[in-house]
């Protein structure tokens, strides 16, 4: 049996990235940032020196005969975000490189496995390709209210002839409006909804494959079927012709490819997008928009219209748009692809001939639909609706889907076997409901399986514990993140809306980068969230802003706590990710932001120039409808609630130009944050130390960021907790407050009262959504109530993930693992959880940039058991709750004899060591 080869102290190299990703494929970063992950089961192992040798093939990575670059051994415990040094990389470079590392004993590691990234086009000069596509038409102009009409999707296609042995090829693509390319009849890659969503006027992406194993000697096929998507699809929100519009990017959808051949003789060609291409305009998907689904007449079908062979003499020219002139940017974040695949776990059939699966889990995407012939009638018309619930009577929820229809038809030609799905479009669902089949014909379970088609991320975390519905919790947060990622953070992918808003992704921030690795789509999104700015420095609300466009709202931005989303977000990435250059890119928009408050807020109190909407706390305990809970007044007052994220923004601004080195700057908006605090404190904190308002909201806010005086903060805090009685100890929070809350309950020694709420099963609370049914977060606290049914039609959304930041408190309390400002990106980070008494084991873990952490503890007969694992090259403050310092053993030793271990004394009922990587087992008496 082999054994693991190890170098000095066992280190060893792994999760090698380029620029977040893994060996990424046409990146358009000339010098991009290398990381990876040091590994070793020695307590105490670090790195103190790395080398990193590169080349333009595997041949030429040895040491010593590199083409490209050779760092030589840097003194450096550095792991991440280490920029390539070596020679230019034009475009369609392909470098392929390695690591080792050092520790303290001077032996190096051995070499890492060998990762890869190639460069995409760089220039625009690099692009030969021309767009293409159906002969523009004049009767498509952007329209107000929902789009329905059937405007089949293109199908453009080119031949033409290889004549030599390939070595490699890429090809390159990119669309206004969605794609799905393949060469020879098969597709090319597994990614969907492409080039994704961008404010196509700023930024539009395009993606690169590496497609060698397609091509053949002889004739070859390039063919593409496009869509509308974003582009030129509905988009907006509500079923009001004010908030809805289609074509609001542009009208006529557009194909760009270019294939770079290399042959084994050193030659190369270029076939790109042009006057040489073809289209049928009569293809079978007859209408594919996200909101109202697909329709697909199977009696269009051109058999083999993508593969050699195929006669298109009778198909078109194409149109080559000469005035496309967009900024093509390579996708620098992991692909919409299939994500998950889930099949029903039961079927009913409320009346003949209408079925219904349910998957068990509510999922955004779409459906595959398997038709034995023996249920088909030729000609036949199959629907295939979705909804997130079931009404009362068992028939299908569709209610809450405002303008959506979230329906694909699909028109059969023939009985035989057939596999169906759409393509251009997804839905947010748990339901399905088929109807169509031949009369008397059953359906079976088998017959769906449900495709979750997201962003992909890849997952960071787990959690588990001894109450079977706090796990579910969690999958229900993990599920409601996983269903809104396409392409951007959503806010439900059900309904017509599914847009960036700003407000729910800066309070889920946290908990998102807790849950999955979301450096890559989050640096993607920030870019959206910029180029989403107005000229006057206010923030969009959502990003991107397809209103910014010609729609109706043209002032829909600048709303506290969701334009503040443009400062806190970048913040967050630092924290968590160690990412400089990201506060770079985004200082200058940030302090735009900051000063166009202050300009119009002098006497800072964030009162004049709101916007329309102000959302203050959105969806808190006001806007409840149950006999049930029948106190108001839990709305924290906007002036409040406004300038407390004015304060945030301010002090963040400050900490990054000191980040940056812009010290004057530092200066200057520290300041100005003590002068908010101080007016905020003037004017709205009484001499009892209650803040205006009176509201849970209010006091939860100003503790979380800072806002009150020291000496207030006592007095904030048992506020709070008299607020919370005064509603028998139930939330009025809303979006921006409720987790918040429940972080500062437990700073302030109340974890008591935070657990309370997070147990409890009364309306409203997590596990009341649990008891009825739910998969995923809920947008209401009453979305659903018993004895009443469901909520408001225009906005009950049942995947909504600003209720899911409660996921944050599940990793920092109860988990106990927190990010550092101090030392961002987990370079060192503590370990501090507050052991509940409604649990008796909890375990899991989050996997940072450095490394996987893991934390896992056990409660009995007054003993705590508590097992750590920190990552080699990283350090860790561990709180071991105890009653005191002497009961606590690391590993059967008293605290200062332990190897590894340096004890600094009981803090808050917990004994505080500092551990340098390795795995760590702690046993305390409990107080």
């Amino acid at each position: 049996m082999a054994t693991e080869v190890r170098g000095e102290g066992g280190l060893r190299i792994r999760s090698l990235r380029c620029e977040y990703l893994v060996d990424p494929f046409g990146i358009d970063v000339a010098r991009p940032r290398l990381s990876w992950v040091v590994e070793s089961g020695a307590r105490g192992a670090r790195q103190t020196a790395y080398q990193i040798i590169a080349a333009s093939d595997e041949d030429h990575l040895v040491e010593g005969s590199t083409d490209l670059w050779d760092s030589g051994k840097v003194e450096s415990n550095q792991t991440a975000h280490l920029q390539y040094g070596g020679a230019p990389l034009a475009s369609g470079a392909r470098c392929h490189w390695k690591v080792r590392a050092w520790g303290d004993g001077g032996r190096p590691s051995p070499w890492s496995t060998v990762a890869r990234w190639t460069i995409g086009l760089l220039e625009p000069a690099d692009w030969q390709a021309r767009w293409i596509g159906s002969p523009p038409r004049a009767k498509r102009k952007r329209k107000a209210g929902l789009k329905g009409e059937d405007d089949p999707s293109p199908l453009l296609r080119a031949s033409f002839t290889i004549e030599k042995k390939v070595k490699r090829a890429s090809l390159h693509a990119s669309a206004l409006g969605e794609y799905e390319a393949s060469i020879n009849g098969q597709r090319v890659g597994d990614r969907c909804l492409a080039p994704e969503y961008t404010d196509y006027g700023k930024r539009v992406q395009y993606q690169t494959y590496d497609v060698t194993g397609l091509l053949r000697e002889g004739e070859n096929v390039i063919g593409a079927i496009l869509a509308d998507g974003w582009y030129a699809g509905n988009i907006g929100f509500g079923n009001i012709k004010l908030f809805i519009r289609s074509r609001m990017y542009g009208v006529d959808r557009r194909f760009l490819a270019q294939l770079a051949v290399e042959f084994t003789d050193g030659s190369a060609r270029v076939i790109s997008s042009g006057p040489g291409w073809r289209v049928w305009e009569d293809g079978p998907i007859r209408r594919a928009d996200h909101y109202l689904g697909e329709v697909y007449d199977a009696r269009k079908e051109r058999p083999g219209w993508d593969a050699p062979g195929f006669d298109d003499a009778g198909w078109a020219p194409v149109a080559v748009d000469e005035s496309v002139k967009v900024n093509l940017v390579a996708q620098m974040n992991e692909p919409i692809r299939v994500v998950e695949r889930v099949e029903p776990v039961s079927m009913a059939e409320p009346e003949p001939g209408v079925f219904i699966f349910d998957l068990g889990q509510n999922i955004a995407g779409w459906c595959i639909v398997r038709l034995p012939a023996s249920v088909i009638e030729p000609g036949a018309t199959v629907k295939v609706r979705h909804g997130e619930m079931l009404d009362l009577d068992g028939s299908l929820y569709t209610g809450n889907l405002s303008a959506a229809r979230a329906e694909d038809v699909y028109i059969l030609a023939g009985a035989v076997d057939q596999e169906l799905h759409p393509r251009f479009t997804y839905h947010g669902f748990q339901y399905v409901e088929v109807t169509g089949l031949k009369h008397g014909a059953k359906a079976s379970p088998s017959m769906v399986t449900g495709c979750a088609v997201a962003s992909d991320p890849p997952v960071a975390s787990a959690f588990e514990c001894s109450d079977p519905s706090l796990n579910r919790l969690w999958r229900n947060i993990y599920w409601t993140l996983r269903d809104n990622l396409p392409s951007i953070p959503t806010d439900c992918p059900q309904r017509s809306e599914r847009l960036g808003w700003m407000g729910d992704a800066q309070v889920f921030s946290q908990a998102s980068m807790f849950i999955m690795d979301m450096a890559a789509f989050y640096t993607k999104w920030m870019h959206d969230i910029c180029d989403a700015q107005f000229d006057d420095g206010r923030f969009s609300n959502i990003s991107p802003n397809p209103f910014m466009r010609g729609g109706a709202i043209v002032n829909f931005r600048g709303a506290p706590a969701w334009a503040d989303c443009g400062v806190l977000l970048p913040w967050d990435a630092f924290v968590n990710y160690g990412d400089t250059r990201c506060l770079e890119e985004h200082y200058s928009p940030a302090r735009r932001f900051v000063d166009q408050v202050h300009r119009r807020n002098p006497d800072l109190l964030w009162r004049k120039d709101r916007t329309f909407p102000d959302f203050g706390d959105w969806l808190n305990g006001d806007t409840i409808r149950s006999r049930d809970y029948p106190k108001r007044g839990g709305q924290v007052p906007k002036d409040v609630h406004a300038t407390i994220f004015f304060a945030r923004s301010a002090e963040l601004l400050s900490k990054m130009a000191g980040i940056l080195g812009k010290e004057e700057d530092a200066e200057k908006y520290a300041d100005l944050a003590a002068r908010i605090k101080k007016s905020f404190h003037d004017a709205f904190v009484d001499a009892d130390g209650r803040i205006k308002g009176d509201t849970q909201a209010g006091y939860a806010l100003a503790l979380h960021f800072d806002v009150l005086p020291e000496g207030a903060r006592p007095a904030a805090a048992r506020h709070l907790v008299a607020a919370l009685e005064r509603y028998d100890h139930r939330l009025s929070t809303g979006f921006n407050s409720t987790t918040r809350m429940m972080l500062e309950l437990a700073r302030w020694g109340r974890a008591d009262v935070a657990y309370g709420l997070l147990f409890s099963k009364r309306f409203p609370s997590w596990y009341y959504m649990i008891e009825q049914g739910a998969t995923t977060m809920w947008e209401r606290w009453d979305g659903f109530v018993k004895g009443r049914g469901f909520q408001s039609k225009m906005m009950n959304s049942f995947c909504h993930y600003s209720y899911g930041s409660v996921g944050e408190f599940i990793v920092r309390v109860i988990l106990g693992i927190n990010p550092s400002e101090q030392h961002p990106g987990f370079a060192e980070f503590t370990i501090k959880p507050v052991p509940a008494k409604q649990l008796s084991w909890v375990k899991g873990h989050v996997t940072t940039i450095r490394g996987t952490i893991s934390c896992e503890w056990r409660l009995g007969d007054s003993r705590l058991d508590l097992a750590v694992t920190v990552p080699a090259n990283t350090a860790a403050t561990v709180h071991v709750p105890a009653s005191d310092g002497e009961s606590v053993l690391e590993g059967g030793n008293r605290l200062e004899d332990a190897e590894g271990v340096e004890y600094k004394g009981m803090q808050e009922g917990a004994a505080v060591v500092r551990v340098v990587s390795g795995t760590f087992h702690f046993a305390s008496t409990m107080p």
